[in-house]
């Protein structure tokens, strides 16, 4: 039989499309075989920011690079899209059938990463697990009175009364196993601001689409994707993400330009036209919704390291104020921010609800203004104190902090610094420090899940509220907070709002900084879509 006659009988045994096929084959496996191409055809993606999550326990800590970790492996009953806009996920669908009940219809089908499936029993344990403290989301999640499966599919939510903001707050609130939690012991969350530990702070079981292999704190932490993730995998072409935490800002820049890391979502101010000068990478931006602000203990009865004794400076108004005037937020928004800052009258950021553009008019900068407030509060020599400032957690935090240490000065105010990497801040913040001291001033940066200033109100000005450790105590705020909860006719309801920012604003409160702008960059290959939270989604990224 000649060669013709050899192709014409082979058309009849199969068909073109196999031709096709096993020809395509043959030439690959004669390129790999002669070293041409990789025999890897995986899509792999290099993270670096400053800072690490804190935990993989997805209750145990509302922080962001913590919720940044914990959105590519757990899943919510809901979630926020690319434009933070409010998305199904484990439930399909709901309805409020009354004021203070809730039902969610479960998703059918979902696996977690061990294998199990999962069911309405899930949600609500999580759900209850998140509520129940030492939980850090216990603020978020006030108004849950508690959550039940009545079937393997539905889950009820009875709420103490109504919440217009309930699907809001479900939002930051991740699903485990509750099989898995038991098995290793953490049917509830642990204390991480007394220094606990446990299994699910360095493990994690959750339906994301992508499922950590392999997690060393602070170092490296491999995200592979979920081959049985239930959603649609088309949106993205990862097969492996490594998040390689670098600290410091010139080594994070270096590793990318040089290539051994793709892609960061905290960016340099200064370094930014330098990474845009480069015709391999690109440089995305977007204003955030994070606040930098600093904190003033107003509520003991003395600062802990000032000078001052038997008495607190920052307990009188004029003293809080005058720390404002000192404030030159233009300057350090040009110097130190090099413009990529909005400077804040207020402690929450445009777009949020109860944010208007008169209350985020700052008062001026005039420090002989300080001075005679200074002086006719009784401090004509100024005093001491500390401000405690993370060092790896907002855009040049650190710089900002030296940069109002010497503003304080030209008040008269001395003001000693102490950095610290960000879980170390926190944690003193919180729970003060190894002497139990706690902060005379500090640091503080606050995004706004919800989109609403009852966010804010609940953890920093409520007498209750987990963070606020200036000290705060308003009986009328208190009950603003409370029936801003529930209000579900929204000119009542953001009338509450609006009394609540006057009394606090004419407090002096906190000093607000600045509204962050969100900055990320990446290879030119790498697609990474930019959020106004600066969380990325890898469920949506795809690399070229």
């Amino acid at each position: 039989m000649n060669i013709f006659s050899e192709v014409v009988w082979v058309h009849y045994q199969i068909s073109m499309e196999e031709i096709k096929m096993k020809k395509l084959i043959n030439i690959l496996l004669v390129l790999v075989m002669s070293g041409f191409v990789s025999t890897s055809f995986a899509a792999s993606l290099k993270w670096s920011m400053p800072g690490d999550s804190l935990t993989l326990d997805p209750h145990a800590q509302n922080e962001g690079p913590t919720h940044m970790v914990s959105r590519q492996v757990y899943e919510g009953l809901v979630t926020p899209g690319i434009n933070m806009e409010i998305l199904p996920q484990l439930a399909e669908s709901w309805e409020a059938t009354s004021a203070d009940i809730w039902i969610f219809n479960i998703r059918k089908g979902v696996k977690f990463h061990d294998g199990s499936d999962l069911d309405a029993r899930d949600i609500a344990f999580s759900i209850n697990r998140a509520k129940t403290a030492p939980s850090d989301m216990v603020d978020l999640i006030k108004s849950i009175k508690s959550a039940s499966a009545i079937d393997d599919h539905t889950v009820v939510i009875n709420t103490n009364g109504p919440n217009p903001l309930l699907l809001n707050q479900l939002t930051q609130i991740f699903v485990m196993s509750e099989a898995w939690a038991k098995a290793n012991s953490c049917e509830v969350s642990y204390n991480w601001d007394a220094g606990e530990t446990s299994y699910c702070a360095s493990n994690a079981n959750g339906t994301g689409p992508f499922k950590i292999t392999f997690r060393e704190q602070d170092v490296r932490t491999v995200f592979e994707k979920n081959n049985d993730w239930w959603g649609d995998h088309s949106t993205h072409n990862l097969d492996q993400i490594e998040l390689l935490p670098i600290k410091n800002d010139a080594t994070r820049v270096a590793a990318l330009l040089s290539g051994e890391i793709d892609y960061t979502n905290i960016v340099p101010v200064q370094d930014i036209d330098r990474i845009k000068s480069s015709s391999s990478h690109t440089v995305k931006s977007t204003p955030s919704n994070r606040t930098i602000f600093f904190g003033m203990d107003q509520g003991s009865a003395e600062l802990n390291s000032s000078n001052i004794k038997g008495k607190n400076p920052f307990a009188d108004k004029r003293v809080r104020l005058a720390m404002y005037h000192a404030l030159d937020m233009e300057a350090i928004k040009d110097k130190v921010m090099r413009g990529q800052s909005a400077p804040a009258g207020i402690i929450t950021a445009p777009g949020i609800n109860g944010h208007t553009p008169e209350r985020d008019q700052r008062l001026p900068y005039d420090p002989e203004l300080s001075k005679k407030l200074l002086a006719e509060a009784g401090y004509p020599d100024g005093f001491e104190l500390t401000l405690d400032c993370p060092n790896d957690r907002y855009i040049n935090d650190e710089a900002i902090c030296v940069a109002a240490i010497g503003m304080f000065a030209k008040i008269g105010v001395t003001v000693n610094l102490d950095a610290k990497t960000k879980s170390q801040h926190f944690s003193e913040i919180k729970e003060g420090d190894s002497n139990g001291m706690t902060s005379d001033m500090y640091m503080l940066g606050w995004g706004v899940p919800t989109f609403d200033s009852e966010y804010v109100y609940s953890y920093l000005f409520d007498s209750a509220g987990s963070w606020n450790k200036v000290n705060f105590s308003n009986a009328r705020v208190d009950e603003l907070v409370a029936s801003m909860k529930i209000e579900t006719d929204l000119d009542k309801r953001n009338a509450m709002i609006a009394e609540a920012w006057d009394i606090t604003q004419d407090d002096v409160t906190y000093l607000p900084l600045h509204h962050q702008v969100a900055n990320q960059a990446s290879k030119s290959n790498v697609d990474v879509p930019i959020r106004m939270n600066n969380e990325p989604l890898f469920r949506f990224t795809n690399v070229n």
